[in-house]
């Protein structure tokens, strides 16, 4: 995508209820590169929301939103509204509060003033196109499960989808190590390297364009300690043999952007490739799972072998 078009951009979005959000999500990720679900409280029903590049990919969208409706039986309309490229998520700053996450960090907007404080790691950035301002459940998550594993001290360090960049500078901050950070969306990219150099911290984290594994900035890293995915479900699913085969052993891996109702499908994806579930983290209707590769004892084989659909059956069961 061209800068140019990088700022002739559209939010399209449906409401469905739960049921239907894989499938529009799904027809969605056809022409958008980033996806997001938003529940109305009041009705229960979900918006699923997309942005992309003004008239670009429309037949196919029509035909993904057709199958969608084939499928679960739902028609939904379509919903289209222009959106600057600072202005996906934009709100007026004074909602913006300073968000306190867990044990050790808080996420400040440009605009609060006074000091920060003393006993949390600080992150400063505002809610703008890119996704991870610190309010999402999934984010929170994320957050959470880096100061579960942080005592581990992982060197080698990926945050795969950075969005904002937020999950990147905050594994720097805590951990003090380097970390690669990549995106599919150009805007994404040039969101995240500003809140970098905001943050004083371009002298640990590379934010590079890059279509996730099968980017060279990726592969040139592997195989890492520790992985961030904060994305969506279905992408997860797609590249849970490529996160095997690039996690070192004992190596963690924090997935997030699912709904309770997605993490099964998530889990058993990940076991079918010799991953283990350690832990899932719950953040309203959002959750963030922690898994592990198991370490190499010096006598064992390099590969590991997936766990059987049976294992991976009653490893779901013991957790949800």
């Amino acid at each position: 995508m061209t800068k140019h078009h990088a700022t002739l951009l559209e939010t399209v979005s449906v409401t469905v209820p739960e049921a239907a959000t894989e499938a529009y999500e799904a027809a969605l990720t056809t022409v958008c590169a980033s996806v997001g679900f938003f529940r109305n409280d009041a009705t229960g029903g979900w918006r699923v929301e997309g942005v992309k590049a003004v008239a670009v990919g429309d037949a196919a969208l029509a035909v993904a939103l057709a199958l969608a409706e084939a499928a679960t039986g739902i028609a939904a309309t379509l919903e289209r509204r222009r959106t600057p490229a600072g202005g996906w998520l934009a709100r007026t700053r004074a909602s913006f509060p300073e968000q306190q996450i867990g044990r050790r960090f808080a996420v400040r907007g440009t605009h609060l003033r006074g000091p920060a404080s003393a006993a949390r790691i600080t992150l400063t950035l505002d809610a703008g196109l890119a996704f991870g301002s610190g309010e999402h459940g999934s984010t929170r998550g994320c957050l959470r499960a880096l100061e579960s594993v942080a005592w581990r001290r992982p060197r080698r360090i990926l945050d795969l989808g950075t969005g904002s960049g937020i999950l990147a500078m905050a594994a720097a901050r805590l951990l003090r190590r380097p970390v690669r950070a990549v995106d599919i969306e150009p805007w994404s990219v040039q969101v995240a390297q500003q809140n970098v150099r905001l943050n004083g911290l371009s002298h640990l984290i590379r934010v590079k364009l890059g279509d996730g594994w099968r980017a060279a900035a990726v592969r040139g890293g592997a195989p890492y300690d520790l992985v961030f995915a904060n994305i969506l479900a279905r992408p997860l699913c797609a590249m849970a043999p490529d996160l095997a085969a690039n996690l070192a052993p004992g190596g963690r891996a924090i997935l997030s952007g699912l709904l309770r109702t997605q993490a099964r499908w998530v889990v058993t994806a990940h076991l079918r490739c010799g991953l283990r579930l350690e832990r899932s983290l719950t953040e309203g209707l959002w959750v963030t799972l922690v898994l592990r590769r198991q370490a190499i004892a010096p006598n064992q084989a390099t590969s590991l072998p997936a766990a059987s659909d049976q294992a991976a059956s009653l490893s779901c069961r013991s957790w949800l």
